[in-house]
């Protein structure tokens, strides 16, 4: 289900808000898109992954341990292609730091939050 405009905005604004009050805990919990999990890594790994199996189950038809260690390998290295997030960093924006972070302390945070709570219940009603 979609936000309307004022949640996105408030969505925002908290978002802000935790930015300013906190960078540190912020940065970490931001998702980097360009550290994330890419579909084409995945299918890589995953046919990379199949070979070693092929591999594997080569040496075991040929009954030679050297050629199913090789698959076993092979097939360890496709599933951890597969699994791991791209290092690539482009150049531009910091991660994490929003253009327009609000100054304010916690008392403001609480206090807007609060605000906008009061402002919900208002409209509700």
């Amino acid at each position: 289900m979609a936000l309307s405009e004022h949640e996105q905005r408030l969505l925002d604004q908290l978002e802000q808000q935790l930015h300013a009050d906190d960078p540190k805990f912020a940065h970490s919990m931001a998702s980097d898109t360009r550290k994330s999990m890419s579909t084409r890594r995945l299918v890589i790994g995953s046919l990379i992954t199949i070979a070693g199996i092929l591999v594997l189950l080569a040496g075991i038809v040929y009954q030679n341990i050297f050629i199913g260690v090789a698959g076993f390998l092979i097939m360890g290295a496709g599933v951890y292609f597969a699994t791991t997030k791209s290092k690539q960093v482009e150049a531009g924006q910091p991660i994490g730091r929003p253009s327009n972070a609000p100054s304010g302390g916690k008392s403001g945070f609480m206090s807007s939050l609060e605000d906008k709570w009061d402002e919900r219940k208002r409209d509700q009603t």
